[in-house]
């Protein structure tokens, strides 16, 4: 953190986000120019960050947009996403969502159960017109994640098992309104194992040529996102775009014509962002002590919904004396903690700290519990 940032911040009420815009860019600009190697397709999960200034910095560099909600939709294409670029994934679409989505024309449905392909061609006929769907396939890959944010196994809630396909297929032949365009995969969030990768590639691989006994070769394989960022070292680190889009374009077997999508989120922003907070108090107990900050779980919860590691910062002591903190907020709640016996410079009343990586699932989730003050972004 430079000095002239850390002067602007300690002019301003706390907490609030600090968005590294030139982080951002660099990081866009990899994973573009990695992805064209190979004329792969790149969608922006939304639901990582959807403050308007990331989002029009996204949509300007030609990325699509990978929504889960109805909202999101309309968000991504009020930010300048292209309708036609614009994908809908989620389990529970309303149908006020569907229309809303159709109205758009928006270039895929990812449709998760066969129940949802049969609304999906009710609404479609209604409007006389035709949805573009993909069919997300649990491929019972282990992404080797926390167990909260692993998607791809069986029985979970989300997509379609293998064993339910001969019914997916007989139910899209009497959707006149349904047009198959796409397989869509996604086996989790914060994969740092490319191993989990190429595992998927061979599942798809083995599911594509399912299809293909069936005379069905779809334009689109979606290989969905999760690529995960380094949250023990993020200073200025970028994820390893080249690796990743490497192994898909050696061990994916695609059919002449066919494209590859991706929806990445966390990669592209999480480590642009920092939620900047100010210590309240320092208390000194027998066996702890607890720097009380400004910025709890209301901010930033997922070290208390995961566990989740985000280093710390403490960006305004200069002092050489180390002591052992446990960081908290000031929400009534015990889990509100950052971090436990956390060693840090010698820490008072006034200080700053940055949390970092915290430019994915930090802001978006954000709650009014205690109804507590967060100030608006800033950014450089």
């Amino acid at each position: 953190m430079n000095t002239e940032l850390l002067n602007k911040f300690e002019a301003l009420p706390t907490p609030f986000y600090y968005y590294d815009m030139e982080l951002l860019n660099e990081t866009l600009d990899f994973a573009k120019r990695e992805a064209d190697k190979y004329n792969f397709h790149l969608h922006y999960a939304v639901k990582a960050n959807f403050n308007e200034p990331i989002l029009k910095c996204i949509s300007e560099k030609g990325f699509g947009a990978d929504c889960v909600s109805g909202r999101e939709v309309e968000t991504a294409v009020k930010s300048g996403f292209k309708p036609s670029e614009v994908v809908f994934a989620g389990v529970g679409k309303s149908d006020a969502e569907i229309n809303a989505a159709l109205d758009l024309n928006i270039f895929c449905f990812n449709c998760e159960s066969v129940q949802e392909i049969e609304v999906i061609n009710e609404l479609a006929a209604a409007k006389g017109k035709t949805a573009q769907t993909a069919l997300r396939i649990n491929p019972n890959v282990n992404a080797n994640t926390h167990k909260y944010i692993t998607t791809g196994l069986s029985e979970n809630k989300f997509g379609i098992n293998m064993w339910e396909l001969d019914d997916v297929l007989e139910v899209l032949k009497k959707s006149d309104h349904i047009e198959l365009i796409g397989l869509h995969f996604h086996i989790g969030s914060q994969i740092t194992d490319l191993t989990s990768f190429k595992n998927l590639t061979s599942k798809i691989n083995t599911i594509q040529q399912w299809f293909y006994s069936r005379q069905i070769i779809v334009k689109v394989i979606n290989a969905g996102g999760g690529l995960g960022i380094d949250y023990h070292s993020p200073d200025g680190q970028i994820p390893d775009f080249a690796e990743y889009f490497r192994i898909f374009n050696e061990f994916l077997e695609l059919r002449p014509e066919q494209e590859v999508h991706f929806e990445l989120g966390r990669s592209l922003v999480g480590q642009c962002g920092s939620l900047i907070s100010k210590v309240l108090y320092i208390k000194n107990g027998l066996k702890k002590n607890f720097a009380i900050l400004d910025a709890g779980m209301t901010e930033l919860i997922r070290p208390m919904l995961y566990s989740a590691h985000h280093e710390l910062e403490n960006i305004s002591s200069s002092s050489s004396e180390i002591i052992k903190y446990d960081v908290v907020g000031p929400i009534c709640e015990s889990t509100d903690c950052f971090a436990k016996d956390l060693e840090l410079p010698q820490t008072v009343r006034g200080d700053l700290f940055r949390i970092k990586s915290a430019g994915a699932y930090g802001e978006v989730m954000v709650s009014d519990y205690n109804l507590k003050t967060l100030y608006p972004a800033q950014y450089s």
